[in-house]
Order: C-alpha cells, then structure tokens, then sequence
C-alpha cells in the first residue's frame, strides 16, 4: 500500500527505535512513554508501517531482481550494495557486512516492533473492532514473515513472542530449525485467522498469508501442505495469471490479479522508491540516468532460454525464436532499452562492460527516473509461482505427473506474449522433476526465488562451480570455485557482531 512510504514523521519516530545496536530493538524509556503513544489507532498504524518499510531495505527483500547475484542467474560487480556477490561466489563470512548482520537485526526491528504492538494496542480507546483485528492480523503476517526470512537465511534463531530488555537480548539461545519453522507457521497461522480478502496493493491479505505459508511449506518438502494450501488459495477465487508477462511487471499494472503479495514503493522525495532504476539500468546519457548496471544477468541464464518451437538455438543469430521471456527479463546485444540500442547508444557502466547484458524486469521504460524514486512495486508472491509449486507437489509426490505438465504448459502458453512449446506428457517423475526446475528458472528469473529454490532443492554440488562468462568466450568470476558444500552454504553465518554480544549463540557450521 502506498501510505506505507508517506509517514515521513512517523519513520522518523520509528528511526528513535535503533538507538541501541544490540541484535534487538530495545524502545528507550524516555522516548515513547504509554502517556504519549497509544492514543488513537495511527499509533499502532505508525507501528506497523515501519515493519513494513522494513522489507524495503536492500539487505532483506528491497534489492528485487538483484537477488538473483546470489545464484547462477546475475552477477554483483558493485560489492559496495549488499554483498551478495559474496554470498553468490562462496566468500561470505562472519565478518562480511551488510547481508550477514543487516537481514538479522532487521529483521529482530521487525519483530521487536510487532511485540511492542501486541502488547500496547488494547491501550487505545474506542479502536474500531474489525480495523483492530485486520491491523493484528498484518502484524503477525510481518512477524512471520521476518521468522522466515531469518530461518531460510540463518537456520535455529533465537524466538521472541515479548518485549525484552537489552539484558535478556544478550542472553537468548537458538532455537532448532524446526522450531524456528513452527513460529513461521504459527505466525502465518495468526494472521490468516484475521486478515482480510481483499486490500491495498503492498497490504497483507488472506491470500498473502496463505500464498506465504504455502511457500514456507514448500521450503521444507511438506508437499501434501503445498497442495492443501495451493487449494485454499485457489478456493478464494481471486488470482489468475495475467494475460500479458512484459505488462506483469510495469507500473501501470501493479495489484494486477497475478499478484499475492508485493513490496510497495513510491516515487517522491526522501528516497521513497527502490533502488532497481538507480543500481540495474544502464547509464543512459540521452537522459542523464547515471545507471550502474551493478548487478547483470549471466550468460548462463541467456542460456537457459529454450527456443520457441524447440529447435536448436541458432549460433549465427542466437536470439531469433527464442523464448519471449528472455527479452522480457534480460537486455541483450541488438535490443533496445528505452528506446536507444544496447550496448552502443545505450550502454553498461565502464566497470560492468565485460559483460553486454542487462536486466530488463523491474525496470521502468516509459519515463525518466530521478534516483531511487521508482515507484514499481516488487512482487515477493505470484500466482504464477503459486501453479509451479502446485506442479512440483504432484510431481514429488508422484501423484499425477501428467497433471503437473499440464499446469507447466498453462505457464508456457497461456499469456497473449508467451507462447512456446508445450511440455510432452507421459515423463517419468526424474524428467517431470528436471522440466519443472527449468521452468521455475525461466518464469521466475531475477525475481528473487532461485537463491531458495537451490537451497531447498540442494541442487548447489550440481550447479557449481559456476563460471561467469564475458563477451569474449573468456570469464569475470567464477561463483563456488572449490565447489558447493550443501551443510554450510546453504546458510549465512552469524555475523561476529552478533556473536560478540550475545555468546550464547552458535555459530553455524563451516564459518
């Protein structure tokens, strides 16, 4: 929901809340006081926006389609960001800054401020019964959502359901994965006993709560969940794919039925919007769009497009009849961005020229971008990865494999601008099982979702060593050199800050 990035004072207010640098938000007593907070329902509103801000940050869901440099699909040349290029080469470490400590204490914000809330808003007079419930119910969807966030990343965290003091936040230990696994649920579990069908884009819903347990479930293989949940969003008769995958992801068209859950932005002073134009567009002199091109598809992703008709890609011109999601999610050589061709009028940053491609999606062409104010929101969750989870439980479970191809091929066909070549049936469940992994790559490309998806699958020994290709056949980088260690790197470690604060904590295998 927009109003989310308009309370300037109310952020202000909110940046009081990280005084202290300890892993969790403790509030200082002298600056919201039960005589001059929880008045009137803005309180809590204020309260609730912030967590919501929270996401936006670059080191937790704000980086978009940069997320993808954790993984095959995109490299990060500008380590100045948030150092996924660490985390996507196998170099991260404790010591690492930004990603390893930010997405923790960030995330604690969260929940911090979620506890604070629970145990305050029945101190506000005459709050109108359905509004409160509706505000709890986006409360513990964002509580969950942070829980998730830090168990997908870190493993066992520490579980807060109160408010704490500084002194107890230094003594708190990890819970087991599992048990950071079941507070998720729970969370989900909360809100989607409260929330409400429908809502403002960037709000969460009933669908988004169900489409976000559905993926916590999907993260740990619970395939019969993944089913019963896909089912029950389904039964809410509210989401579709849309008809067109280039419009899927330009402003005009944001809360489109496609979408379940997204990370609002807007345009406006105070750095409101995101960071996509700023970090991933190429400069563009004609408009004064100083781009960095910080974080760029691979060639390996261009790679992965299959052609239209399923011939073999032609080496004398490798991007005729190709998939239409290539040139909906990548800028390559010979296509033009913003009107101009690339890589000659329009071109890379001079320290990103290595490589001629550049992402597209998420990527406002229609109009010039002052910095970090595009307004284009960032869709965490789409119905169109809602059918592919679907598929992938049938096929794990081995209950209907052609079903599966048939919900694939929907994918595959049925948008007005993507058409290729339906998927064959009667696969094996080892086949079905590879066309489905590939066409998560494709349809989801630079939207954040491969980085779980090799993790959940521990596909990491199979995919690298990764080499990072230039124009010349020769290489940038190599992403995991000495290999993938499934045990350690499916996981961030504890930042050494943390762990010199709190040292209960352990820290995780391999750092």
């Amino acid at each position: 929901m927009k109003k989310i990035l308009t309370a300037i004072l109310a952020l202000a207010v909110l940046t009081s809340f990280n005084a202290c640098n300890d892993y969790l938000d403790v509030l200082p007593d002298d600056q919201i006081t039960d005589a001059t907070f929880w008045e009137e329902s803005a309180d809590a509103d204020m309260i609730l926006n912030g967590c919501y801000k929270s996401l936006t940050n670059i080191c937790m869901l704000g980086y978009g389609p940069g997320i993808d440099a954790a993984t095959p699909n995109a490299y990060q040349w500008a380590n100045w960001e948030n150092r996924l290029a660490l985390v996507g080469d196998g170099r991260v470490a404790s010591t690492t800054n930004l990603i390893v400590p930010q997405r923790w204490q960030i995330s604690y914000q969260m929940i911090y401020r979620t506890n604070y809330l629970f145990e305050n808003i029945d101190k506000i007079p005459d709050y109108d019964p359905a509004a409160k419930e509706q505000l709890i119910g986006e409360a513990y969807f964002l509580r969950g959502l942070a829980y998730d966030l830090l168990t997908r990343s870190y493993g066992g965290v520490p579980i807060v359901t109160k408010v704490i003091t500084t002194q107890e936040s230094k003594e708190l230990v990890r819970a087991s994965e599992a048990d950071s696994w079941n507070q998720v649920y729970s969370d989900y579990d909360e809100a989607i006993k409260r929330l409400a069908k429908d809502g403002k884009t960037g709000q969460a819903t009933l669908g988004a709560a169900l489409g976000m347990k559905m993926k916590a479930y999907l993260y740990n293989s619970d395939w019969a969940k993944v089913l019963e949940y896909c089912d029950r969003i389904d039964g809410l008769n509210k989401y579709k794919l849309y008809p067109s995958y280039y419009g899927l992801f330009q402003p005009e068209n944001e809360g489109n039925d496609e979408t379940l859950f997204a990370i609002s932005f807007m345009s406006g002073p105070n750095s409101q919007g995101s960071c996509f134009d700023r970090y991933f567009q190429p400069q563009n002199l004609k408009y004064g769009m100083d781009g960095s091109s910080s974080t760029y598809p691979t060639y390996d992703l261009v790679r992965a497009y299959e052609t239209i008709d399923g011939s073999p890609v032609d080496p004398e011109n490798p991007y005729v009849n190709r998939d239409p999601r290539l040139d909906f999610t990548i800028v390559r050589p010979g296509a033009y961005f913003q009107g101009q061709l690339f890589p000659t009028e329009i071109g890379k940053h001079t320290q990103a020229l290595a490589v001629s491609l550049n992402i597209r999606k998420y990527l406002i062409e229609t109009r010039q971008i002052v910095e970090f104010q595009s307004d284009l929101d960032f869709m965490v969750l789409r119905y169109g990865d809602v059918l592919l989870c679907r598929a992938e439980a049938l096929i794990e479970t081995n209950q209907d494999v052609n079903a599966a191809i048939d919900i694939i091929n929907r994918i595959r066909t049925e948008r007005d601008d993507v058409k290729i070549k339906p998927i064959d049936k009667g696969l094996s469940q080892a086949d079905a099982r590879k066309v489905l992994r590939h066409e998560r790559r494709i349809e989801l490309a630079l939207e954040g979702q491969y980085w779980d998806d090799i993790k959940r699958w521990k596909a990491g020994p199979e995919l690298y060593p990764s080499i990072v290709d230039d124009d010349n056949g020769g290489s940038v980088s190599t992403k995991f050199p000495n290999g993938y260690d499934v045990k350690r790197d499916n996981y961030l470690p504890i930042a050494s800050s943390e762990l010199s604060i709190n040292p209960n904590l352990d820290q995780n295998y391999g750092y």
